[in-house]
This record gives structure tokens, sequence and C-alpha cells, in this order.
């Protein structure tokens, strides 16, 4: 049975060490958890082992009242501001834990997949990427698919990190929604051709907008419930 747990908005900070503390405290004979949650305000999180300063200016950073949070996962860095974000936790004796962590990569982006596909309703397919690509930015996890990422007519939609113990696995996913605000990523990121990276890493199609909050919110809302809806249906 799934147990799903939403813990509203809170700072980046605060979302990282409850993702952390649910992995420390997963039971391997316990129920699977979607941990739904939100951002108090415009935000970054980066892999454990990204330091930052090499590639944002933190003092534009301040400037721009964003926040920054590391992971308890892997990866790059991921704006928090035009995507949905979600975690799931699978316990190790669970019938649908793998000891490869590819399969789990692949279990849960089948969901991630299904969902969007269900919500778009497009008629090119939504797909995950049978390898990694040679293109991209290793430092920005929406930049560069790697395998059994979401891909779109070839640009990835979601992404994911995960860390496993013996105990069983966190998955940390990113779905992207809208076009990025282009200036913000010019003034914090250090690099322009990360910056291009970037904003070609949110250049969705179907989504190829901007939106306002109240419209992202809505879309968030209901991309959990399907999300929710789905997994449940995956882990019978």
């Amino acid at each position: 049975m799934l147990q799903i747990l939403d813990t509203g908005s809170n700072s980046a900070d605060a979302n990282m060490r409850f993702d952390e503390r649910l992995l420390s405290e997963l039971e391997p004979d316990g129920s699977p958890i979607l941990h739904l949650y939100r951002w108090n305000g415009p935000c970054a999180t980066y892999g454990y082992f990204i330091d930052p300063s090499k590639h944002l200016n933190l003092d534009k950073i301040q400037k721009h009242r964003l926040t920054l949070a590391r992971r308890p996962t892997g990866g790059g860095i991921v704006f928090h501001i035009w995507d949905l974000a979600f975690s799931f936790l699978m316990p190790a004796n669970h019938p649908r834990f793998s000891k490869v962590t590819l399969e789990n990569y692949r279990f849960v982006n089948e969901v991630v997949k299904e969902t969007m596909r269900d919500y778009l309703h497009i008629r090119d397919p939504i797909e995950l990427i049978p390898q990694d690509s040679e293109h991209g930015s290793n430092h920005f996890c929406m930049a560069k698919p790697t395998i059994y990422d979401v891909v779109y007519q070839g640009r990835k939609i979601a992404g994911a990190a995960q860390r496993r113990r013996k105990n069983g696995y966190l998955h940390q996913g990113t779905i992207s929604l809208a076009l990025p605000q282009v200036e913000l990523l010019k003034d914090v990121l250090m690099s322009q051709k990360d910056v291009l990276q970037s904003m070609m890493a949110y250049t969705f199609a179907p989504l190829n907008r901007y939106w306002s909050t109240t419209a992202l919110h809505s879309m968030r809302e209901e991309i959990q419930k399907r999300l929710a809806e789905n997994l449940r249906t995956k882990l019978q």
C-alpha cells in the first residue's frame, strides 16, 4: 500500500532534510512512500557532491532571493521555479525493489511517463531514453538526458536522482512545466553555455510558454493527483 505524505510549503533546506530523514527511518518491510511538497519561494537544489559556487554567482543568487539547499541524492543543479518536484521511497523488501539501480529509475520514471502522457493528451510519444545522451551539461539535472529519463521530442522533461541504502532507496524527481525566466538564468549562472543548456532543458513543446503562479499551482495539484494514482496501480 502506498503511503502519501503531503508536507505543504517549506524551505528548500527543510524539504531536503525531511527527505533525508524519511530515508534514514524507512522500514525495509514497510510501505512505499510518496512525499509531496512545495517551496516557500524560488530556490534551487544541488546534488550531494556538487559545489554550487563553481556554477552559480552566489551574490546574484542572494539578489534574486533564491535559496539553495543540498539534496541527499546525487545529480546536478535544479531550479525549483518552473517544475514540479516529488520524492518517492521504496523499502528494500518490497517486491518491486531491485538491486539494480537503473531498474529502480525505470520503475519510477515509467510512472512519470504515464502520468505526463495522461495529463497532456498528446499524440507524439513520451518515452524513456534508452541510453545516456552525449550532449548537454553534467552540472544541470534537466540539461542532459541520461538512461531512463523521460523525454519528449528529444528533450528531457523529467529527471531524477536516487540514493540507496540497505533499507531501501530515495528517488527525488523533477518534472519540467514551463519556460524559464531567461534573464534570471543569465544573471545567476557563471557560464553562458550553462545558460543555453538550461534554457534548452526547460523548453518543453506542449508547455512551451510562461505560466502564472496560479496556473502552475493548479497544474502541480493535478499532476500530483495523477502521479499518486499511477503509483498505486504500478505497485499492485
